[in-house]
Order: C-alpha cells, then structure tokens, then sequence
C-alpha cells in the first residue's frame, strides 16, 4: 500500500532523515512546533514495538504513515527488557534500535516514552517486579532508585546512539515517566540522568496531568495532554461513568487543563537550578503549545467495565482538539498490540505489587485503534485520515491561528440547548469547527444556523445530527465554503461534502450553490474538486485488492461444556477480579480445526457470547477476549509452522454480573459460539 502525502511536514523534515547528515532545526512557541522556520501541525500515533512481532514492524509503521501519522510514540516497558534483573533484552521484538532503524527508513520521527514508569496497562506499569523487592521508593528521586533508572537510561541509550536528531536519525524527543503526580524535582533528575548519559535531542515531554505537587522549570519538559472517550479505569458500572463527555465540547485550553502549566503565559526565566541546555530552542513569548500524546484512538476493555467505542467518538475528540487550539494531535493508540511472552504474565491485574488498579487481558492489548492489535484497519483509521491530510496541508496556516469560544464552556452530559462550534482565526483567515456530536447521546439537528467568522456570514444552514466537520473562511481564494478542507496538491484544492448540508462555494464574488460531489477527476469549479466522505477518507491510498478468501471455513466441535461457573469476585481494588488460570480449567472447550491453506493477511473471526474467552496453540495461550459484543479475533500468520487445530476456552456469562456491558452485547447467561470464519485483514 502506498500514500502520495507531500506535505511541509513530510518535505521539510522527513526526508532530511535520510538527505542529510544533520536534520532540520527544531523549535517551538506558544503556539506550535516550528521545523526549519516552518510552522507544523503533526499527528503522532502511538505503537508499542514490544507489543507486535518484529517482522510486522515495517508495514505497520507504513500502514500508520499512509493513515497520516507523521511522528511515532512508543513506550519502552522497563520489564519488558529488564524482567530478570541485570539481564537486558533487546533481541527479536524488544531489539528498540532495529524498530527506531526502520523509523528511520520510513522517514518517521519517533518520541521516546523512556518511563521508568510508563502504565500502559502493562504489569506494574511496566517497572519489574524485583525493584519493589529492594526497599527503596520508586517513582522518587533517591540514590538508590535513581541507580537502577541510570542503568536502564544507559542501556536504552546502547539503542539510540547515533539516531538521535542530531546525528541525523529520527530520534526527535523523549517523556520522562508518565502521568506523575509528585514533586518536579523527580523529573528533573531523571533528565539530568539523560543528559549526562548522552540524550541530546530538540525537545523533552511529560504528560500534563496530573498536578505536579512541585513545578517543573519552565521550558524543561513540554507539558502534553489527552483526553478519552470513555475509561475502562472508572469505578461506575453505569454507561457513559465520568466526565468524559467534556471532550465532545470546545473548551479554552487556559481553564480546562489540570495542573499550574497550563497555555497561560508564563516566566520563561529558567531557574538557577535548571539544567536546560542549548538543544531544545524555545521562540520568544510565554507559554506552551497546546499538544496532545493521549487522545483517545480507542480504549481498552478492562474485566469489569467493557466500553464499546465508535469511529465518531475518536474523530469527534480530534476536530474538538483542533478547533480548541491544539497544534499537534497525538493518539494513544493509534495502534494495538499483543503482550509479549514473559517470565511470568505482562498484564495488569488486581493482584500484581503495584499499579494494581484493574484487571486487564493477559494477552490482547486491541486497544479498539484506528489500527487494531493485527493492523486490521478500523473505519475511524480513514475518517481520522482526512483530518490528518487538512493538518498537514494547512497546518502553517492554522498552527498560529487562536481559539475563539462562542458557546458555553461549562455543560452538562449531553447538552443539546446549542450547537457546539468553535473557531480559530488570524488576519482576516478562519476555520470553523462544528461538533453536533458527543458519544452515547442523541443530539437533535440544529435548525436555520447562521455563523459569522472573520466578517464573513456564511448562509443559513441545517445542522444535521451527529456532523462533525471544519469549514474555511477566506483561505486559497475560498470567501467561504459549506465543505471541508481535505488536501492541497499540485494546485488542486480537495474538499469534501458534508452528509446533510448543501454545498455551497464561495470564490469571490461568486457563490456556487447545491454543488454534487465529482470526485477527484472533474473539478466542481476551476482547481476545487468536491469528493464524497469515502472518497476523501481514502484520497491518495492505492489499496490492494482485497484477497480471496477460499470457501472453505474452520471446523468447530464443542468438547466440553463449562463444568463449573466460577464465583466472581472483589479485588483489592474493590472490582471485579478476571479468572484465574485454574478458572480455564472449568471452561467450555472448543476444537477448532483449520483448513490447509495460505494464511498471510488471513484472520480468524470467532464469533461468539461468554465472559471471557482464550485462544490455545499447541497447549500455549496465543491471544484472549474480554467479550464485549464483538468478535474475537487472531492473525493467522501467527501460529507456529504447521499447527492446524487451536483450543477456544469460554467461560459463560453469568445473571448479574458486577460488569459493564455495552448496549450491543447479548448478556444472555452462559456461553455459545455463533459461527468461526476467515476473513480477509482488511
């Protein structure tokens, strides 16, 4: 598959990765990241490399460069090299350097997420077991703990040595621990500990949330924010549990994140103690850019709530970020994964040391993604798509446009009283963002809006439920236009129609009404060309055709039935705990038998009801599902040579359960499997 994107961002920095030994200068402002005097929007999608098999890394990384990602995230999961203390690995899926070489081929930027404490719903979050066994505090800037944190920097460092920025790799930035609540002194001594290891990169990040008890100097540590859709962490077995449905409404950045470094102006003094150096160049004028690492692509399934998310709800939180000033949208995750093996399970779970919050599969980390755990691509991977086309396109001109809020910042859970839209402006240039979307709610079309942007009134028009969409004021010759911006490519303009708004084109003082979609051949006026949705989702991609799928389907025989119906019980965290290994013991058995042939691209799609299912190859647990109303499923390619028949373990669902079911699973008690087929990976 291959993606034509020839961008300012892609021109401009990816390909000096490999033109030249010296990459491009990196700086930022309040406003945006500003590459070789050039103002960027990227997108960054986060992909966990020891989660998904080393001889998958390159078309993944591929699939999220065609789906317009422009920097990877990955985290560097402490136990997933150093389980056993003193032994590192960085061989077959944990080789950190042979993934960031192939970043580096692609011409994909990485960020670093360097932990030590990194959650991603991994054991411990991701710290190995033996440090707790040291008696020393972790997360904290004591000699000890910091000993063991230089040991593993250095060895992290063994994999980035001559790819970071600077020597013309992609290595562009890294994130000191993750979502830390503690004192600023801590990061900064885990910075210091980077630095003299030899880290020397244009910029260093930290999560934004939750409110450090003591700062970090300004200029330091990026501060970047997130928000999701929905949390499998939530306590609440109720449907939309949480605030969440704040990120469906336009929000000024400056009141609505948490913690004191927040988009206000600020001292960008540094203090005597500060240990800046002359790599990461700040612009004059106080205060950070608004970016985010942790927009909701998706969200995980914990055992005791399984929410069900949608492609609107990702796209939904992306066009709020935008219209609310954000400059760089970062997912997580943009890509599921699967645990790797280890010593013991690399989940987490109620009954690990720390960070023992909920419990979470032992192997699937799905993720729901716009790519999913085998790279299958999900419908928000083409919706979000055309967003990242816009940024990439327009980002100079949008990076230093400001945020203007004309509705209410302060809602309730599902407030229909207005429509929700924002816009951002400068010199006369706008775009208007319009949300008539939050998720699990029923919000009603608006009737006879009439918006005024830049002294440009556009005609009045029905809102239809559910759109989400960005409109141009006097941009490219556009005055205006009732159609979005999709891409800018050899003096063609594409835009896409709107489902429920007629198009109307504005090009001085001529204005083309009730305009039909053409598509990319015949323009509706001059350069503009006017594309369906799927014709914009899916501009530029040439997709493979897809492959056949041989009649012949798996054989299933049921060999058991579940013996016995575990009891459910409380974890220490006072929610429901997953089954035991021992659990399986008593589940329903499943043979299925495999047909003989060619499995590249080919899944397995298990199609059934229970509480938790588990998928066995040669007596060895492959992959697992907490059932939330869609199907199960494993990559083919995966299975070891000549293994032919998997053993599918369910157990049933029970009356009552203290779980958090979405609308679309049949909680019928017990267990059934509908149907097993193979599909085609789309």
């Amino acid at each position: 598959m291959k993606i034509m994107i020839l961008s300012v961002f892609l021109t401009g920095l990816m390909t000096c990765l490999s033109a030249r030994a010296q990459n491009p200068s990196v700086e930022w402002d309040r406003h945006s990241l500003i590459i070789d005097g050039q103002r960027v929007c990227p997108v960054m999608g986060e992909i966990h490399y020891s989660r998904i098999p080393v001889n998958e890394w390159t078309d993944e990384i591929r699939k999220m460069k065609d789906g317009g990602v422009t920097i990877i995230a990955t985290y560097v999961f402490w136990n997933h090299v150093e389980e056993q203390e003193g032994v590192f690995r960085w061989d077959g899926q944990r080789h950190l350097r042979h993934f960031i070489e192939i970043c580096k081929e692609q011409q994909m930027p990485v960020v670093l997420r360097l932990g030590p404490f990194c959650h991603g719903e991994a054991r411990n979050g991701g710290i190995p077991d033996w440090i707790f066994l040291k008696g020393c505090k972790t997360r904290d800037d004591n000699p000890m703990f910091l000993g063991f944190v230089e040991r593993l920097y250095r060895q992290i460092f063994t994999q980035v040595q001559g790819l970071q920025w600077k020597d013309g790799g992609p290595v562009i930035a890294a994130q000191f621990d993750n979502e830390y609540r503690g004192r600023g002194e801590y990061l900064m001594a885990l910075k210091r500990i980077a630095l003299s290891i030899g880290f020397d990169l244009p910029f260093y990040t930290r999560t934004g949330w939750p409110e450090l008890a003591t700062p970090v100097p300004f200029g330091e540590m990026l501060p970047l924010y997130g928000d999701y859709a929905d949390g499998f962490w939530e306590r609440s077995l109720e449907e939309t549990a949480g605030n969440y449905y704040k990120a469906f409404n336009f929000r000024n950045p400056s009141n609505s994140l948490e913690g004191g470094e927040n988009m206000g102006a600020m001292d960008a003094s540094l203090s005597q103690h500060s240990v800046r150096h002359s790599s990461p160049l700040m612009r004059s004028g106080g205060g950070y850019p608004y970016f985010t690492c942790e927009l909701g692509g998706g969200m995980m399934t914990a055992y005791h709530r399984r929410p069900y998310l949608y492609p609107e709800d990702a796209y939904s939180m992306a066009v709020v970020k935008l219209g609310s000033g954000s400059n760089l949208l970062g997912y997580y995750m943009y890509h599921g994964g699967t645990n790797p093996d280890g010593q013991t399970c690399l989940n987490e779970t109620q009954r690990t040391i720390a960070t023992n919050y909920n419990d979470l599969p032992v192997k699937t980390y799905d993720f729901q993604a716009p790519l999913n755990e085998f790279g299958q691509k999900n419908p928000h991977y083409y919706m979000l798509r055309k967003l990242h086309l816009f940024m990439q396109d327009w980002g100079n001109v949008l990076a230093p446009m400001g945020a203007s809020f004309p509705c209410a910042q302060d809602i309730t859970k599902g407030d229909d009283s207005f429509l929700r839209w924002a816009y951002r402006s400068k010199d006369g240039k706008g775009f208007i963002f319009i949300n008539n979307y939050e998720r699990l709610q029923q919000l009603s079309a608006k009737r006879n809006v009439q918006l005024t942007v830049c002294g440009v009134e556009l005609p009045k028009m029905d809102v239809p439920a559910g759109t989400i969409c960005i409109l141009p004021v006097n941009i490219d010759g556009i005055r205006y236009a009732t159609a979005q911006l999709v891409a800018k490519r050899e003096g063609k303009i594409y835009m896409e129609q709107i489902d429920g708004i007629p198009t109307t084109i504005a090009v001085g003082d001529k204005v083309l009404r009730n305009l039909k979609a053409k598509g990319i051949d015949v323009p509706v006026y001059k350069n503009i060309y006017l594309l369906t949705s799927r014709q914009a989702e899916r501009l530029f991609l040439v997709e493979k055709d897809h492959q056949d799928v041989d009649d012949q389907t798996p054989i299933v025989n049921k060999m058991r039935e579940a013996s016995v119906w575990r009891t459910i019980t409380k974890g220490v965290n006072k929610v429901a705990e997953e089954p035991s290994d021992e659990d399986f013991e008593q589940a329903a058995v499943y043979i299925i038998d495999l047909p003989e042939q060619e499995r590249a691209e080919l899944l397995l799609n298990i199609d059934y009801r229970g509480d938790v299912a588990r998928l066995y190859a040669d007596g060895k647990l492959i992959d697992d599902n907490f059932y939330h109303g869609r199907p199960f499923q494993y990559a083919l390619w995966r299975l070891p040579n000549g293994c032919r028949r998997l053993e599918l373990r369910i157990l049933p669902l029970q009356k009552d359960m203290p779980i958090y079911f979405p609308r679309e699973a049949d909680l019928t008690p017990g267990e059934q499997v509908y149907q097993v087929t193979i599909t085609s990976r789309e």
